[in-house]
């Protein structure tokens, strides 16, 4: 949790200080994903167990994610920085 808020705490910094340079920074925060990596570490049934505890019901997916980081980056993004996008399921 700790390690969390100095990347938020960082991002919003960093924001202040280079957005009059036009460079933007955000942070892009995901919640349970539905990938490999619970399978590598044995669990691989963990996004679905935790689903319940997700308002949406079901885990994220990379696709998701990925999706939402090409919009940032896109001029239809251009006026948000210092953004934490929470990715998440409303979780």
């Amino acid at each position: 949790a700790a390690s969390k808020a100095a990347i938020d705490t960082f991002t919003k910094g960093l924001s202040l200080e280079i957005a009059a340079e036009g460079i933007r920074v955000n942070a892009v925060r995901p919640g349970i994903m539905d990938t490999e990596m619970h399978a590598s570490g044995g669990q691989r049934d963990r996004p679905r167990q935790l689903a319940p505890s997700i308002p949406m019901q079901r885990a994220g997916h990379a696709e998701e994610v990925a999706a939402a980081i090409v919009w940032l980056l896109s001029e239809e993004a251009s006026y948000i920085t210092g953004a934490l996008l929470d990715i998440s399921g409303g979780r």
